[in-house]
């Protein structure tokens, strides 16, 4: 792994005096207690930055505390000089729906010209970054916890294309907003790598970025980039998104709140099978069903005795998506204690009550199941008709050693 001096003072935590301490009672109640790698780069003048083009990586989430982009906030400063944006799946301003992406133009607010990084890696990317003109590459967004939330590679093949265009990479750090405390899940096979997993790592990582970027660098890169890291003052690893004072952006259209992203982890798996995983809905994650389906599936999820979660037998009619207008049935999931929730465990249990309840169940035809998950293992396991409990013990031995190396990198 390749760190610049200043990198390794930030990865350290030698720029903690930054940001005032917040007071007892702030740091009690969350309200302002975390400041993200942005405000701690702006309270030092912008000083990573000095001297450097710059170029961010970024979507709506890249906000200020008073819920100002960043972009317009650097672009206004005459202490940054801010060339260029890259912007990942669903674009730079958020206007693009899965699987899209908003193209190349020029940022009607700021002027600045805007280039299109989704789909786009190695050798392709790294001529975007270098036609853009940029020294220092910057990346803030925010993420949602899970392998196949495509920000996180995003961010893997920025700093691969970076290092192949030699320009220093700068990771603006944001909470997990589902908390660090441990990673879960099935670790990817290389085999099964693509866009929704680069790399080996657990379906639920428990990092967060800047962390994520330490270990890419350290673990995966062939060529390392000249990476820099700006930690969070007052993010603990514990902390659920709300305990953190901070706004919330809905970092992807159908990733509308926090309590999206504590059951997304598990119930995207969903989007390999042909039930909806309550797209087109308000509660996208946390609505599941089918045509046909009634109260056996919620009746049987319950009886796994899963912690912290409770199934609701529900029923919807989405607006797009899988049963556009059709009213389907099936569950919504209720997290009661979140502190003992389980979303991996969760998810894989309810594949398990989905097809022993349901006969219409079925894989996409694809196998995406696959890729989510990283392997053949939990759609095999399945279908010989494995519980809950062998399924997760499927991967307990590749997690331990995941965990291992996971540590390494951890900075809170």
């Amino acid at each position: 792994m390749s760190l610049s001096r200043r990198g390794l003072l930030v990865a350290g935590g030698a720029v903690g005096a930054l940001a005032a301490t917040p007071s007892p009672a702030a740091a009690h109640s969350g309200h302002g207690r975390v400041r993200t790698g942005f405000e701690r780069l702006a309270a030092d003048g912008y000083a990573a930055l000095s001297g450097q083009r710059v170029g961010v990586v970024t979507n709506p989430t890249g906000i200020t505390r008073e819920v100002r982009h960043i972009v317009d906030v650097m672009h206004a400063d005459d202490r940054v000089d801010l060339v260029a944006v890259f912007g990942p799946e669903h674009g730079f301003r958020g206007t693009a729906q899965a699987g899209g992406s908003e193209g190349r133009y020029d940022d009607p607010a700021t002027g600045l010209p805007v280039y299109d990084t989704y789909l786009k890696s190695g050798q392709p990317l790294a001529d975007i970054f270098t036609a853009s003109g940029v020294d220092t590459v910057v990346f803030d967004i925010q993420d949602a916890g899970a392998r196949f939330y495509t920000y996180i590679w995003t961010l893997f093949d920025c700093m691969q294309s970076a290092a192949l265009a030699g320009k220093r990479f700068v990771v603006l750090d944001r909470p997990n907003p589902v908390t660090g405390r441990a990673a879960l899940g099935p670790v990817l096979d290389k085999a099964f790598s693509t866009f929704v997993g680069r790399e080996p790592i657990s379906q639920a990582h428990g990092m967060t970025v800047a962390e994520l970027a330490l270990l890419f660098n350290g673990e995966f890169l062939t060529r390392p980039v000249e990476l820099e890291i700006v930690r969070m003052k007052g993010w603990r690893r514990s902390d659920f998104f709300d305990e953190t004072g901070l706004p919330w952006v809905p970092p992807s259209p159908n990733m509308p709140t926090p309590e999206t992203a504590l059951v997304y982890s598990g119930t995207c798996l969903f989007e390999g099978t042909n039930l909806s995983e309550g797209r087109g809905t308000t509660r996208p994650f946390e609505l599941l069903g089918a045509e046909g389906i009634g109260p056996a599936w919620a009746e049987a999820a319950n009886t796994l005795g899963l912690p912290g979660i409770r199934f609701r037998e529900a029923y919807f009619t989405p607006t797009f998506s899988k049963f556009q207008g059709k009213t389907v049935g099936g569950v919504q999931l209720h997290v009661h204690d979140r502190a003992s929730y389980d979303p991996v465990r969760t998810g894989i249990g309810l594949l398990v009550t989905a097809k022993r309840t349901w006969s219409g169940f079925a894989w996409r035809s694809d196998n995406w199941i696959d890729k989510l998950t990283g392997s053949t293992k939990v759609r095999t396991l399945i279908d010989a008709g494995a519980d809950t409990d062998d399924v997760v013990g499927a991967w307990h031995d590749e997690l331990a050693a995941f965990s291992a190396v996971r540590k390494q990198y951890l900075r809170y």
